[in-house]
């Protein structure tokens, strides 16, 4: 099932409406590692991750798997890794997957610069937990978690951002 994302912070999939957290970069056709933008594109949702010890896994109908205290995402365009999840630690820049806050909780995999990978182009483009206040993300799109469990539960898989 397809959602549209618009850069005024909506995402819709089906009659429903969400509050959305974008990237504080805007919404950029030409996204650059670090540049703090979502993607202008269709991104297709590739899998579901979840930190089990905080609750149970969330209805999808793409594969689901727990996370790992030592799961991360590398963003060092200068690595073989980039753009890919890996085992921490690693000899390269990478992203905590399993973090204090609740943010990883759910994360939804975003086909994002993945097939095929391109160096610079940027990673870990995810849809997961929004802030309370819904502060802009570093790219990725971000619900409420009762907001993100119901479009998972929906069937979403695919995100098409828009301006």
């Amino acid at each position: 099932m397809l959602a549209v994302a618009t850069a005024d912070g909506h995402l819709t999939i089906g009659a429903e409406t969400f509050r959305a957290a974008l990237g504080r970069g805007g919404v950029r056709a030409a996204k650059q590692e670090g540049d703090g933008a979502t993607p202008l594109a269709a991104l297709p949702l590739r899998q579901v991750l979840y930190r089990p010890d905080r609750d149970a896994a969330p209805l999808s109908a793409l594969p689901v798997e727990p996370l790992s205290p030592h799961d991360g995402w590398c963003d060092d365009p200068t690595n073989a890794a980039y753009n890919r999840r890996v085992r921490l630690p690693i000899q390269a820049s990478a992203e905590r997957l399993w973090r204090d806050d609740p943010l990883y909780d759910i994360i939804g995999v975003l086909g994002w610069n993945d097939a095929p990978v391109r160096r610079g182009r940027g990673s870990a483009i995810f849809l997961h937990v929004a802030r309370l206040d819904f502060a802009p993300t570093e790219g990725c799109i971000a619900l409420a978690p009762a907001d993100l469990r119901r479009v998972l539960a929906l069937g979403l898989t695919e995100i098409l951002v828009r301006t």
